[in-house]
């Protein structure tokens, strides 16, 4: 049975690895989210501006990450730290916690990737004008069906891999290998879990390229699979895996390191 971590030390650890995978990966996510664009590419910016929105990321995916983190390590070790159902309960639990955080944040850059609007103020100013403050939340029960199953997909085969692991060498894994399974384990329920990261991109977005409204999660999809095909509904998925292989490694690197060395100073 692994060591349970204080609530303190994955607050503080999942604020660090947010940060840290926003940061370094931020170009590889805007890249996607024009790919995913009902403008296109190109119209969508193409490959100016890679930053835009990177401020408004930056606010929600330190308390995001933290969030998540605090809550999976209290749901998992609540039920049973080393059994793959309770590893996708906890995971559920904690994604829609920080989904709270999260989508505001997630609606403000991903109209500014798009190149809708010009800076963080003018977009917030945009979404209070056209949608009130339920505005910001456009897209959450999206984002939520889409981090669930992503989650149950990746939590346990996260903790499979790194059980597996420790069992071979012997004794705990270092940050560096437990990050090589975050990156295996985050790439694979990336690519399956694509067609919801479309829908909830063009929610977000909230218009498609004629300028018509999509209305809610089961018309968006539809409507992209019927006007554009299946293939659009697998749009960015190179980068997106990529994106998310990559920072898994990032993310769960600076998250086993962290709270490794929270833990020894005894936070």
């Amino acid at each position: 049975m692994s060591e349970q971590p204080s609530f303190l030390a994955s607050l503080l650890a999942g604020g660090m690895a947010g940060t840290a995978v926003d940061v370094a990966l931020y170009p590889l996510d805007t890249i996607k989210t024009r790919l995913q664009s009902p403008e296109g590419f190109v119209k969508s910016g193409g490959l100016r501006g890679v930053y835009n929105g990177l401020s408004a990321a930056a606010v929600g995916s330190a308390p995001g990450a933290a969030l998540f983190f605090s809550s999976y390590e209290a749901a998992k070790h609540a039920l049973d730290p080393d059994s793959p159902l309770a590893h996708m309960a906890a995971a559920s639990v904690a994604e829609t916690m920080a989904c709270l955080v999260r989508v505001p944040t997630e609606n403000v850059k991903q109209k500014m990737q798009a190149g809708l609007h010009g800076t963080a103020i003018e977009t917030m100013n945009a979404i209070l004008k056209n949608s009130g403050m339920t505005g910001f939340y456009t897209g959450y029960l999206t984002t939520v069906v889409r981090e669930i199953p992503f989650s149950f997909i990746q939590f346990p085969i996260y903790e499979g891999l790194k059980a597996a692991w420790a069992k071979r060498r012997g004794g705990p894994l270092e940050p560096y290998e437990a990050a090589g399974c975050g990156s295996v384990s985050g790439a694979f329920a990336a690519a399956v879990t694509t067609p919801m990261d479309v829908v909830k991109t063009r929610l977000m977005l909230g218009t498609d390229k004629h300028g018509e409204t999509y209305r809610g999660l089961g018309d968006t999809f539809r409507r992209v699979y019927t006007e554009e095909g299946a293939a659009a509904l697998m749009s960015g998925v190179t980068p997106r895996v990529t994106w998310i292989g990559i920072g898994g490694f990032v993310f769960f690197g600076v998250y086993e390191g962290a709270k490794t060395w929270l833990m020894g100073l005894g936070v």
